[in-house]
C-alpha cells in the first residue's frame, strides 16, 4: 500500500509523461506536492522504485518510467499550481469517484524537520523547518509533533544514536524520567532525560561519559517529549 504522498507523486509523474512525453523535473514535483525540499522527492522516488512502481532509466536526464499504477488509481488532471494535485480514487470496476481511501491518506503524517538537536553538549536552539519527513500515524496520536535530527552520543544507552531522527510531541511540561527537548537558559537545545530533584531540574545523559547537569527551575524550559525514533540505514 502506498502512502498518500507516494500515490500523489506517482500519479503526477504518470500524467505528466502521458501529456508531454517526459517526466517532470524535481522542482516541478516538489512544487506539485507542496514539499519544502527536493530531498523529500528523492525519498519518495526511491520508495516507489523499491515497491516496483517506478524505474529510473540510465544515461538519460529526467528519465523516469512508470512501471505500474495502483489498482484503484484513475486518471486526474495534472496540477496547475503549488499543492494543487489531488488524485481521485474509484472503486474497482465502478464509474463514479468514491471518497479517497483512508488507508492511503491516513497511514502516515508529514512532519517538519526543525533542525538538529544535541545529544551531548548543547547546541544552539531549534532552527526553522529545513525538511519534512513522513512518520507513521501509529507513532503519534493527538497533539502537535515535529522531528529533530540527533547529533551526539550522550543518549546511546537509551537507544538513541547519532544521526537518528527523534519524533517529539510539543509540550511545555513533562514528568520526571521523560526524555525531553529542553531549552537551557533560553539559548541552547538538548535532548536529555529530565529528573526533578526538589526545586532543581536535572538533565541526565544516557552515557556515563557525560555528567548530569543541574539547573534552577527557571533555567530550563521543556519544548516537547520524545514519542518515537526513526533510523535510516544507508
Amino acid at each position: 500500500m502506498l502512502t498518500r504522498k507516494q500515490h500523489e507523486l506517482l500519479m503526477f509523474i504518470h500524467e505528466r509523461i502521458k501529456e508531454t512525453g517526459v517526466s517532470p523535473s524535481f522542482d516541478e514535483m516538489k512544487e506539485a506536492l507542496d514539499l519544502a525540499s527536493k530531498s523529500g522527492i528523492h525519498r519518495l522516488i526511491t520508495a516507489l522504485e523499491e515497491r516496483g512502481f517506478l524505474r529510473r532509466l540510465p544515461h538519460r536526464a529526467r528519465a523516469l518510467e512508470v512501471v505500474k499504477l495502483p489498482q484503484q488509481a484513475t486518471t486526474a488532471a495534472p496540477p496547475k499550481g503549488r499543492g494543487a494535485f489531488r488524485p481521485q480514487l474509484v472503486e474497482s470496476g465502478a464509474g463514479a469517484p468514491a471518497a479517497p481511501s483512508s488507508t492511503v491518506a491516513n497511514d502516515v503524517r508529514e512532519l517538519p524537520v526543525l533542525g538538529r538537536i544535541a545529544a551531548g553538549t548543547p547546541i544552539e536552539a531549534i532552527q526553522h523547518e529545513r525538511d519534512r519527513l513522513q512518520v507513521p500515524e501509529s507513532m503519534l496520536g493527538a497533539g502537535e509533533h515535529f522531528v529533530l535530527e540527533v547529533q551526539g552520543d550522550s543518549m546511546i544507552n537509551a537507544g538513541i544514536l547519532d544521526g537518528d531522527y527523534v519524533v517529539i510531541r510539543r509540550s511545555d511540561s513533562a514528568n520526571s524520567g521523560d526524555i525531553v527537548v529542553a531549552l537551557v537558559l533560553g539559548e541552547e537545545a538538548t535532548l536529555k532525560r529530565l529528573r526533578r530533584k526538589g526545586a532543581s531540574v536535572a538533565l541526565e545523559a544516557a552515557n556515563p561519559a557525560y555528567e548530569t547537569r543541574i539547573f534552577g527551575p527557571d533555567q530550563v524550559a521543556v519544548q516537547g517529549r520524545l514519542v518515537g525514533l526513526i533510523r535510516r540505514y544507508h
